[in-house]
């Protein structure tokens, strides 16, 4: 059911039809994020999306806001490292409201200055939100170690200094150099047609001018070692790990399943060792985010300051057990079986079928179907589980970061010999 359409300023459409349902999600994504940023912009990529809802030349804020209010439709955005999206999602009924609205709010902002500077203030007191809450901090902390020396290490937001500094002139120069074809990708999915999908919208997006898609990346070096952020508080908030695999290597359906086993869900080795054998942590898990070049994998924990050695030596030695020995067929039949399940369990919403659609265009020029994960997934055997984890947790690239009391330990490598 998926079908795409390439526009001759190569902008694509790409929609998949859900007969079934009675709702249609519609998402403008813009590949450009935070890491695309220069030293004066920082912050510019989610303040010009904040931007975006202020007003067009036809509508008002107030009237952005209510007209998809008024018939139950839900209009938003958000901003990530390498792209942008906008999105809307309303009854099928009532597409033709959603795209006049949201490709106005795209196309159409007037980012007037009274509009950026009260903005400013938004985002400012945003920064201070995010501050208050060191269990999302510490993931900016971590990734600002590790990536010290690129954009990508950066935090999304800005800070306080460099929102602070953004101004009309660095918002429309920033909008005209990156809101370019082929930059943009469509994604819709729900209760539609393709045609018909294409019939409205290619008069509007096929106006859009071309600009230069090249990114100019250079891959990151990675910092390993220890980084401290002391805070008063009551937990002890850590995140350890270190380089990951980019978006398109050939081995990141092996690294899903590492990931999965290490503190994928409830019954991963992490969770069952530190929070129910020891009842160290609430909350212990893992991720692994993906880029364009790199990528960084990360467990987080937060405890008592007094178990940092504890919780830490538990995580790494998890990390040594994936390197040293196979794990067993049933564990892999386990974790593949919860992938599956958490896929198939996703499909279920129409957002997210929007997003996999968007993301996957964007991110990987391709459709990538469901089918196609598990199917790599299934694939992936004891062996090159092992041999992955040698390469991925790697002692002398090992990471640590911390937001709490001062743990007490400045060397990880002196950690990692006791």
């Amino acid at each position: 059911m998926y079908k795409k359409e390439k526009l001759n300023n190569g902008i694509r459409i790409v929609t998949e039809e859900i007969p079934h349902v009675k709702s249609v999600v519609l998402g403008i994504w813009v590949k450009v994020g935070s890491r695309d940023e220069t030293e004066e912009e920082h912050g510019l990529s989610h303040l010009l999306e904040h931007l975006m809802f202020k007003g067009t030349e036809k509508r008002t804020a107030r009237q952005i806001g209510e007209e998809l209010d008024a018939v139950g439709g839900q209009l938003n955005a958000f901003t990530a490292k390498e792209y942008t999206c906008y999105y809307c999602r309303v009854l099928d009924e009532h597409l033709d409201m959603g795209i006049d609205v949201l490709t106005d709010m795209f196309f159409n902002s007037t980012f007037k200055e009274k509009d950026i500077e009260r903005e400013k203030k938004v985002v400012l007191e945003e920064i201070k939100m995010y501050e208050d809450a060191p269990d999302e901090l510490i993931h900016d902390y971590f990734s600002q170690f590790v990536w010290a020396n690129s954009t990508l290490g950066k935090p999304i937001l800005g800070t306080m200094e460099s929102v602070a500094g953004l101004n009309r002139e660095k918002v429309l120069s920033y909008y005209n150099k990156h809101y370019r074809a082929p930059n943009i990708v469509v994604a819709v999915a729900g209760k539609v047609k393709h045609d018909d999908i294409v019939a409205k919208l290619k008069p509007i997006f096929e106006k859009v001018e071309i600009g230069s898609s090249k990114k100019d990346d250079q891959v990151p070096t990675p910092n390993g070692g220890m980084n401290c952020n002391e805070r008063k508080t009551e937990q002890l908030q850590i995140c350890i790990g270190g380089p990951g695999l980019p978006q398109l290597d050939d081995n990141i359906y092996t690294l899903h399943l590492i990931n999965n086993i290490l503190g994928g869900g409830m019954s991963s080795r992490l969770f069952q060792e530190i929070r129910e054998e020891r009842g160290l942590a609430y909350s212990v898990y893992s991720y692994h985010s993906a880029f364009r070049d790199c990528g960084l994998f990360t467990v987080y924990a937060g405890t008592n300051p007094d178990n940092f050695d504890e919780v830490t030596t538990v995580v790494l030695e998890q990390f040594s057990k994936l390197k040293d020995e196979l794990i067993t067929d049933n564990e892999l039949k386990k974790n593949k079986e919860q992938i599956k399940g958490n896929i198939y369990l996703g499909l279920e919403n129409v957002s997210s079928r929007m997003s996999r659609l968007g993301k996957s265009e964007l991110c990987y020029n391709r459709l990538i179907s469901p089918s196609e994960v598990i199917e790599k997934v299934n694939a992936v055997s004891v062996d090159e589980i092992k041999e992955l984890a040698n390469e991925i947790f790697d002692t002398q690239k090992i990471a640590v970061s911390t937001v709490g009391a001062d743990c007490g330990i400045q060397d990880i490598q002196k950690f990692l010999k006791k």
